[in-house]
């Protein structure tokens, strides 16, 4: 309700966030486009969430892949530990990758933005990548190696492509948690890498105008757009799955 109370204030032609709306206008909207701080905080949203996705997918896939077998010890601690993350108070992970990255002298910079970023999206691609890895019959596997395929070639022609559904929806995830973060963001980046939410916090803190209902608006639609693509992933996944164990 409050979501939904919030959004129609998107429209207002007035300068606050008052009802009733007397007007209509999508004066705000082009504010977004036009407005220097919210251009540059949306372009830096696409950068930082593009670079944060890409990294968390691919360790993301990797390590899923290391956890898939038994011959590592300690699987289950290591993948408590690649999961911690999403249990971990956000302020105390910003504190810590900020020192962290102020060490490597990445401070206030794009790519410590991008791995303070990939460190929260990494367990939401394990957590679907090896999800999509645990309805691969391991036969399928054995039958590619049988017949003269190397591990590689294995992995590229048939593991890869039958756990690709687990991939892009955890890549999905990714970007979605990107787009929101706001606590990392605050202790990692600089003046220049501020992103769409944070501009968003900042604006409410100085001073609230429609323009925040505005940005809000379209991280709403596109996180339920990201979300929508990742339930169609997951049911055409579930259909593979079916079709394969289909006699």
């Amino acid at each position: 309700m409050p979501i939904v109370a919030i959004l129609p204030l998107a429209f207002t032609s007035s300068v606050f966030l008052t009802y009733p709306i007397e007007a209509y206008s999508t004066r705000w909207f082009e504010e977004l486009v036009t407005a220097d701080v919210w251009r540059l905080s949306i372009f830096n949203s696409i950068v930082i969430g593009t670079g944060a996705t890409v990294l968390s997918a691919v360790l993301g896939t990797l390590a899923a892949l290391g956890l898939r077998g038994r011959a590592l010890p300690l699987t289950g601690l290591l993948r408590t530990l690649f999961l911690l993350p999403m249990v971990v108070p956000a302020v105390v992970l910003g504190v810590g990758m900020q020192i962290f990255l102020a060490r490597l002298g990445l401070a206030s910079s794009y790519p410590g933005v991008i791995i303070a970023h990939s460190v929260l999206c990494i367990p939401f691609v394990i957590v679907s990548v090896s999800a999509a890895l645990q309805g691969i019959d391991p036969s399928v596997e054995r039958a590619a190696g049988s017949l003269g395929a190397s591990p590689a070639t294995v992995f590229r022609r048939v593991t890869l492509p039958l756990a690709m559904p687990g991939v892009v929806s955890g890549a999905v995830f990714a970007f979605a948690t990107s787009l929101d973060e706001v606590v990392i963001t605050l202790f990692v980046a600089g003046p220049n890498q501020r992103t769409l939410a944070r501009q968003m916090f900042s604006n409410i803190r100085e001073n609230i105008s429609p323009t925040v209902a505005a940005a809000a608006l379209l991280l709403i639609i596109g996180t339920l757009c990201l979300a929508g693509l990742a339930a169609l992933l997951r049911s055409r996944e579930k259909r593979n799955e079916v079709q394969v164990a289909a006699p």
